[in-house]
């Protein structure tokens, strides 16, 4: 690793996510920032550069957050500070944008927060305001960004066959490895037979998708301090994970402009992320994923090498992604146990796998844990942003 360019975490935080009555927002930034700030045994006056990911799109009505977490840290005032937004991919685009300040050297330390407050608006408006992220002038849906990938699904269906059975499998899998997950909006087995099984309480949502299917509306944060090898070198952290690989790229926002079943922005965004890493698949101990659906997951299995096109639901039945498989696959409960508050997902994501490396994971925690990959994506593999994960301090 190239110690003068890279980035490491150094703390982290996050906040219970789940469906809350009442939420202030500018209180949830305040106790992930002090929290993160605490782990990482800083004042705030240390750190360089503040960086906000939050889509808001209408999801709360105080906009413009880049300087909301001053009011509870008088000693960040003056610091330079921005919000970013990407969709769904917004906590990774956070933690990328304060990545690419510690490598121009203009900071050796940014404070990177994400952050989303969902559930102060109606289900309908919910969908409405997520289907924004969305290819509008052709991309419409009574039933949001669900119907959107329910004709993913459909279509995924019409090529290579049903695979509602290893869609349920993921579901089940999701939901029984975020019991373990003391931060996680839905901590419950449901099982695979209930996943698998259409009823009042899973009713279809779109296409074949059905309610276990898809991530719950969720409410909450994240927050991670960054900090250059530089001053790594030469502070006592505690600890430290650090990106061997962190790679973003865009693709077509019209799904009709390419074909969505091969995710190809994802595809490539792992392709570079092996290359700078210069490892494989086969190297990574784990991987979070993006499974706003469960289809999303199948797809980026497809994606990232794990199974050939078509073949991911085999590779769901062989119990690759379980927890004792070849590549176990969101051992946090994912966005689809997890919870997915736009924002705060990226962050959080990066925040669950650094907990495997250093052995913090708790009940979550994977024996062993070496090299870790995340995916983190916006609209249908829209924005995508890869990192690999290692353990440096």
């Amino acid at each position: 690793m190239d110690l003068p360019h890279s980035v490491h975490m150094v703390g982290w935080a996050h906040s219970q996510f789940g469906k809350f009555d009442a939420v202030d927002v500018e209180a949830l930034l305040a106790r992930v920032v002090a929290d993160a700030l605490a782990d990482a045994q800083l004042e705030a006056a240390q750190i360089d550069a503040l960086v906000v990911g939050t889509f808001n799109g209408g999801f709360v009505q105080q906009d413009f957050p880049s300087s909301l977490a001053i009011n509870a840290q008088p000693a960040l005032r003056f610091k330079p500070a921005v919000r970013v937004e990407n969709a769904c991919a917004t906590g990774s685009a956070a933690i990328y944008q304060g990545m690419q300040a510690i490598r121009a050297g203009a900071a050796d330390l940014v404070l990177v927060v994400g952050y989303e407050r969902m559930n102060g608006l109606s289900t309908r408006e919910v969908r409405e305001v997520l289907l924004k992220c969305a290819y509008v002038r052709e991309e419409t849906s009574d039933t949001g960004f669900a119907g959107v990938f329910g004709g993913v699904a459909g279509q995924y269906f019409e090529r290579w066959g049903d695979a509602g059975e290893a869609l349920a499998m993921i579901a089940a899998k999701n939901h029984r490895n975020g019991v373990g997950n003391p931060y996680a909006h839905m901590r419950r087995d449901l099982g695979f037979d209930f996943c698998n099984t259409v009823g009042d309480k899973n009713p279809v949502v779109a296409g074949p998708l059905r309610r276990t299917d898809c991530s719950p509306v969720s409410d909450g944060a994240a927050a991670i301090v960054l900090c250059s090898g530089r001053r790594l070198a030469k502070s006592g952290f505690r600890r430290a994970v650090g990106f061997r690989a962190a790679q973003q790229v865009n693709d077509y926002l019209p799904v009709s402009r390419r074909d969505v079943l091969m995710l190809e922005g994802a595809r490539e965004a792992w392709s570079r992320a092996f290359s700078e890493a210069g490892c494989s698949l086969a190297d990574l101990s784990l991987v979070e994923t993006h499974d706003c659906f469960t289809i999303a997951e199948l797809l980026e299995m497809e994606a990232m090498g794990l199974a050939k096109p078509g073949q991911a639901p085999a590779a769901v039945r062989e119990g690759l992604t379980e927890r004792d498989g070849l590549l176990p696959m969101n051992l946090s409960g994912g966005l689809k146990a997890r919870g997915h508050p736009i924002g705060a997902t990226g962050v959080s994501q990066h925040v669950m796998a650094a907990m495997q490396l250093v052995n913090e994971a708790g009940d979550m925690q994977l024996a062993g844990a070496s090299l870790a990959g995340v995916f983190n994506m916006g609209g249908v593999a829209v924005a995508n942003y890869a990192s690999i994960l290692e353990r440096t301090a």
